[in-house]
């Protein structure tokens, strides 16, 4: 993933990176529905009209911003778990992960979590197959914990999979809304046993 992703970058022309650029940082003063186009220019250096050379819109350029930032956190996230070896140790990776990202990265979760929910065409943008694999990534480690009888066969693992993302964003919704400090590894911890103690087959 780092090889094609870095190969791609290289070959991104220099506008399309300032441009991509500049609203990254304008993203860290405002939200996204105040920021113009002009102000997006203005920012990177460029003309207004180049940024409708790259991008259909802004939109567009918001979700092509996002799809990057979350290929990143998806390739930080799977190195962590790859580091793990047991279902609950990896389990506690994705959610640790999850959570300090989220508490770090204040732009990509205010993206993540708040902007684009109400956004109808971002469930069928380029974006939204980012969260597919995230959720994905999940979902895997929750089929391995049912395979290996560490997890309870009678509950969906999909409805699993939603019931734990909610639990973590939730959690970090107000950190991010309020700018709070985040306990990171109290909150992981906290989400870990919540689950955990709830899914484990009764002995």
């Amino acid at each position: 993933m780092r090889g094609p992703m870095a190969q791609a970058a290289r070959k991104q022309p220099p506008g399309r990176i300032k441009i991509m650029q500049a609203l990254r940082l304008l993203l860290e003063q405002e939200g996204f529905d105040a920021i113009t186009t002009a102000e997006i220019a203005r920012a990177a250096g460029v003309t207004e009209g180049l940024i409708y050379k790259y991008f259909k819109d802004k939109r567009d350029l918001l979700y092509q911003v996002l799809e990057e930032m979350f290929e990143g956190v998806i390739l930080r996230i799977r190195t962590r778990m790859d580091h793990e070896t047991d279902t609950f140790s990896r389990l506690y990776a994705f959610i640790d992960e999850t959570v300090l990202v989220y508490s770090t990265q204040h732009v990509f979760a205010r993206i993540i979590l708040i902007e684009v929910r109400s956004l109808p065409d971002f469930f069928t943008s380029r974006a939204y197959e980012c969260v597919r694999v995230y959720s994905r990534m999940l979902q895997n480690v929750l089929e391995d914990g049912i395979s290996e009888g560490l997890i309870r066969k009678d509950i969906d693992v999909r409805f699993l999979r939603d019931t734990l993302l909610g639990a973590i964003e939730h959690t970090c919704l107000w950190g991010v809304l309020f700018h709070r400090e985040m306990d990171v590894q109290g909150v992981a911890e906290q989400l870990l046993r919540f689950v955990s103690e709830g899914i484990r087959p009764s002995v």
